[in-house]
């Protein structure tokens, strides 16, 4: 069972529209995900921005949990960077308070998370890593970009069997603002609605 903080988030996205324009932009990650199901092969998705400290962390979670929610198998999420920096606080503080169950399991400068969406759900474990880090798969996944200087700057991913930009504005343009807690939960948001778009639309 999901928590009930999140199940009623989740609940209210029906009211949240989704732009065509953001349509056209999730329909080739839609296509390969409902290609993977229809073949009952393993959906990997690997989100990818520069610093795998904001965007793709959001992506990642908010995938895995939209997964879970519809009930589509085989769905595993990662994210990862052009370098490793740190899954930055606000992110975290986001998350906690849309819901999810998030416990630090080590305190360095790359701090490590685990996050949970329900009680008896894996924990996905959150971290800054680079998008090849041996936690990511090897092969077979899709490479979703989901900043334009990754997308930009690295033309190549490999191993990737598709690669996808879907891109966000950086809430960390609101950093030490009075905004920053709610840029942060308008992209969480976003990004929240646009993953319940896109598995909606996965017939299993």
């Amino acid at each position: 069972m999901m928590f009930e903080e999140i199940n009623s988030f989740i609940g209210n996205l029906k009211e949240v529209a989704v732009s065509d324009e953001r349509k056209a932009i999730l329909k080739p990650l839609t296509s390969f995900v409902q290609a993977k199901v229809d073949k009952g092969e393993e959906v990997r998705l690997n989100f990818i921005c520069t610093h795998n400290s904001r965007r793709s962390h959001l992506s990642q979670i908010w995938a895995q949990t939209m997964a879970a929610y519809f009930n589509i198998k085989n769905v595993v999420c990662y994210s990862g960077g052009t370098e490793a920096t740190a899954l930055f606080p606000m992110v975290a503080k986001t998350l906690s308070n849309t819901g999810f169950k998030i416990e630090k399991l080590a305190d360095t400068t790359n701090p490590v998370y685990s996050i949970k969406y329900a009680a008896n759900a894996q924990p996905i474990i959150g971290f800054s890593k680079k998008y090849d880090d041996a936690f990511n798969p090897e092969s077979q996944f899709a490479a979703i970009m989901t900043c334009s200087q990754a997308d930009g700057g690295c033309p190549f991913i490999a191993g990737a069997e598709k690669r996808i930009p879907i891109t966000f504005e950086d809430p960390k343009a609101f950093d030490g603002t009075p905004q920053q807690a709610e840029k942060y939960q308008e992209r969480s948001l976003q990004i929240a609605s646009e993953m319940f778009y896109l598995f909606s639309n996965i017939k299993k």
